[in-house]
């Protein structure tokens, strides 16, 4: 099982979540108000200091309107 914030898929996932929020012109700011969460907790997220839950995953996914399967998808076909 891995658990370190270094895996590159679990990179790759941030990654397009972070670019994601920034295609929609959200900041970390309006993102974490989304989220109902201090912007610090998107910070810490978009520079691995913290790993997302599943549960965390879902919510940011519907936060930023996006498909958590689209993510999902992105990191189990090796992309």
């Amino acid at each position: 099982m891995i658990k370190n914030l270094d895996d590159p898929r679990y990179k790759a996932l941030i990654e397009w979540l972070k670019s994601t929020r920034i295609e929609k012109g959200l900041s970390v700011r309006d993102l974490g108000k989304l989220l109902d969460e201090p912007h610090q907790f998107v910070v810490k997220i978009e520079t691995y200091e913290r790993k997302l839950n599943v549960l965390e995953y879902v919510q940011y996914c519907e936060s930023l309107k996006i498909s958590p399967s689209d993510g999902l998808a992105l990191i189990t076909n090796g992309a």
